[in-house]
């Protein structure tokens, strides 16, 4: 299995969250990427330069999520659009006509005021200390542990990056096959495990009508549903996505995991969807035909403390990709802007 001759930092990690690794399934990597190895747990308390910058952050993320409980779903959103694309490095908060932030997979996308009220208060407490990027990393930590997921150790000494490019962007589109998900997930450094366990983050959550309309009316161009959706599903599905939208109409959302709604909280329901064939996306409802994948599947919708347990590491090895530490990048001043091009600075 990978992971042996693990260093004593991630150990510590590993323990620390608890994780109880089932063996046999897969040869599901257990370590953080390497790019992570010059993260530290604390890292700004034993630099004595910013030591309750965790109590901060949890604070204004416990404000804001008591009044909007999607939050975490976008934070998520957020974290996985930035990392996945070039690295965890804060370049989807860059503002700009060309920027990651602009492209059209990235639409929709929310969170930043939050980012932004997080950075302010940071920056009166600890001036050009705590990077766009750790924060972000944290601030996902405690908002999906207030939604009911694990609280987990974020190793922290990630820099912004320098530049946002939206030419960058390949994030793949909800109905990506299986297959393909899988080979996307492998070229940016993570695995099958990682792949189906990530996506266990849309049991809280919206996704637009239009990103199901073919499974519901025109699946495949034959003029029919998707065979692999219950009827039941379908149906209701229905009622909220009509085939046609009135003239003005705006294209509705539908709940990812309806069993949770508007509570967001973070279950395996998502799990026990996909083996009941009432995934409203396809791209999560084809977990059920990889082998690996449907093991994990099996897995997590009996057993959810497994399934926090191994979310926890995951997102974690997501975080960690391609992070910029040491002299690369910038600590930014403000998240939107790069600091050369920040008129506060210059």
């Amino acid at each position: 299995m990978k992971g042996e001759g693990l260093n004593l930092m991630l150990v510590s990690l590993v323990v620390a969250l608890g994780l109880s690794l089932y063996v046999g399934r897969m040869q599901a990597a257990v370590t953080l990427p390497p790019d992570a190895k010059p993260l530290k747990r604390q890292f700004y308390k034993k630099l004595n330069t910013c030591a309750n910058v965790e109590a901060f952050v949890s604070h204004q993320v416990k404000l804001w999520w008591q009044e909007d409980k999607s939050i975490t779903a976008k934070l998520l959103k957020l974290l996985y659009a930035d990392c996945m694309v070039n690295g965890c490095d804060g370049s989807i908060l860059l503002d700009g006509p060309h920027t990651e932030k602009s492209a059209g997979q990235n639409s929709g996308l929310n969170g930043f005021i939050l980012i932004d009220k997080i950075k302010t208060v940071l920056e009166e407490r600890c001036p050009r200390t705590v990077s766009c990027a750790d924060i972000l990393n944290l601030a996902v930590r405690d908002a999906v542990h207030l939604a009911g997921a694990p609280s987990y150790p974020v190793l922290l000494g990630r820099r912004d990056g320098l530049e946002s490019n939206a030419a960058w962007v390949d994030l793949p589109s909800p109905s990506i096959p299986l297959e393909e998900g899988l080979a996307y997930f492998k070229s940016k450094g993570l695995d099958a495990q990682d792949y189906a366990t990530l996506l266990g983050a849309h049991t809280l959550g919206k996704t637009h009508c239009a990103y199901i309309h073919d499974r519901l009316y025109n699946y495949d161009n034959t003029g029919k549903p998707d065979p692999s959706m219950s009827k039941s599903s379908l149906d209701k599905l229905r009622q909220q996505c009509p085939k046609t939208l009135k003239k003005g109409q705006k294209d509705p959302t539908v709940f990812l995991t309806d069993k949770n709604g508007e509570k967001y909280w973070f279950t395996n329901n998502y799990y026990t969807n996909v083996l009941s064939y009432d995934s409203v996306l396809k791209v999560d409802q084809d977990l059920l035909f990889n082998y690996n994948t449907t093991q994990l599947v099996l897995e997590y919708a009996g057993k959810f403390e497994q399934f926090r347990r191994e979310f926890a590491l995951s997102i974690s090895r997501m975080g960690s990709l391609k992070v910029l530490t040491g002299k690369q990048g910038e600590i930014r001043q403000n998240c939107r802007v790069p600091n050369k091009s920040n008129p506060k600075l210059n």
